[in-house]
């Protein structure tokens, strides 16, 4: 599987398998093995409800994160991912020459950095040292900021295991939901990855989960050839 997702050289390769009840699924970088993805949780559900022709109402993940249940109303599809609280650091060593920007709050959140930016255009603008980057002591760094047009918006770069900036990342916003909504004082939000590729995403606080809304289209389909 490693050796496929570094052949493929996306963000992320996801493989999911049937098990006697729900499915099982991994993810891997070009470089690791992840313990949660959201888009590519989101593409295999797509596969599982448009080609594969499953006729149940919810999709059940197991996966290293837990279980995860995906759900779809014909034209978008929602994660429902556990949440992961941020806690505040006073500071974090090399951040601001990585980053090649100052952040106005830092915090830790699992496995990854949460950088909480001045405005939109910062963020947007931010141009990091991925040598730096990876140096940094954290899988992946995201970037976020209140927004005009949305909610919030955010960019996730994550150089240390082979990716170093993810187009839209799923397990980020299970970080920045709970953050932005204790913020913003709402529990269902807007929001976009203002990556170069781009991506809208609905958001909803659920206690201690979170619900993440997307689309999906068909790109290519293929065999793997030895």
């Amino acid at each position: 599987m490693q050796q496929i997702a570094s052949q493929n050289n996306l963000s992320e390769t996801a493989f999911f398998v049937k098990t006697s009840e729900d499915f099982h699924i991994r993810w891997f970088t070009p470089t690791v093995e992840v313990n949660l993805c959201g888009h590519a949780t989101l593409a295999s559900a797509y596969v599982i409800f448009e080609i594969l022709g499953f006729q149940g109402d919810i999709i059940t993940f197991e996966s290293k994160s837990g279980p995860l249940y995906v759900s779809t109303n014909g034209q978008e599809i929602f994660l429902n991912f556990p949440v992961v609280v941020a806690e505040e650091l006073k500071i974090l060593t090399g951040i601001e020459e990585a980053m090649n920007a100052i952040p106005i709050q830092i915090y830790e959140v699992g496995d990854d950095v949460l950088l909480i930016f001045e405005n939109e255009t910062t963020v947007a603008n931010l141009n990091p040292d991925f040598g730096l980057l990876s140096k940094i002591n954290a899988r992946g760094v995201i970037a976020s900021s209140k927004s005009e047009t949305y909610d919030f918006v955010c960019r996730f770069f994550a150089p240390k295991v082979g990716v170093n900036e993810d187009p839209v990342t799923g397990s980020a916003f299970t970080k920045l939901i709970p953050y932005w909504s204790a913020i913003l004082e709402k529990t269902k939000m807007n929001a976009c990855q203002i990556s170069q590729r781009r991506g809208d995403v609905r958001c909803e606080l659920l206690g201690d989960r979170v619900l993440i809304g997307g689309k999906a289209n068909l790109y290519l389909q293929g065999e793997i050839s030895f």
